[in-house]
């Protein structure tokens, strides 16, 4: 069981997402996250994938990329931080957005993608043991531990798809 993080685990900025995860264990969210949002992006025709409510902001393709993206990010970090404390740098959004492909990709692909990154963080997660989640490294400048960033992952999900259902669909 991976307990909830303390407000000293993650940033100020990481608390918008961490509190929008309820308190059912984080594992099982993550997995109904899964399932929930893949079935709501293949509601969405191929046409509409291409759709953005302004014209700076991302498309549906791009919100499904860029939470895949930050989840494989987030990934990474965690399997870095279970193993030593190291400082890694942040990552800017907007610069990964302008070098991604998302757009030229099928709708279907990118959901294909989401769920094996998915099952990969959940595999992630569980192999690790309760010391190895509760170990910090620094990511963006601030301290964060490796459980923080399962809630950070759910979370930011979350986040994207409140958008996504309020501005886009």
């Amino acid at each position: 069981m991976i307990n909830r993080p303390q407000p000293d685990e993650y940033s100020a900025f990481a608390s918008r997402y961490v509190n929008l995860v309820g308190n059912d264990p984080i594992l099982q969210i993550l997995q109904d996250q899964r399932d929930l949002t893949v079935d709501l992006f293949k509601t969405i025709d191929a046409d509409k994938a291409l759709y953005s409510y302004a014209d700076d902001k991302w498309t549906i393709k791009q919100v499904l990329g860029h939470v895949i993206d930050t989840e494989r990010i987030h990934g990474y970090r965690s399997l870095a931080f279970s193993h030593e404390a190291i400082e890694l740098p942040g990552f800017d959004q907007d610069v990964y957005m302008a070098n991604a492909t998302f757009n030229l990709r099928t709708l279907e692909d990118l959901i294909g993608e989401y769920k094996t990154i998915r099952e990969s963080t959940l595999y992630l997660f569980r192999s690790m043991s309760e010391e190895q989640l509760t170990r910090k490294g620094i990511a963006s400048g601030s301290p964060v531990s490796v459980r923080a960033f399962a809630y950070m992952i759910a979370g930011h999900e979350l986040h994207h798809i409140n958008i996504l259902k309020e501005r886009y669909l």
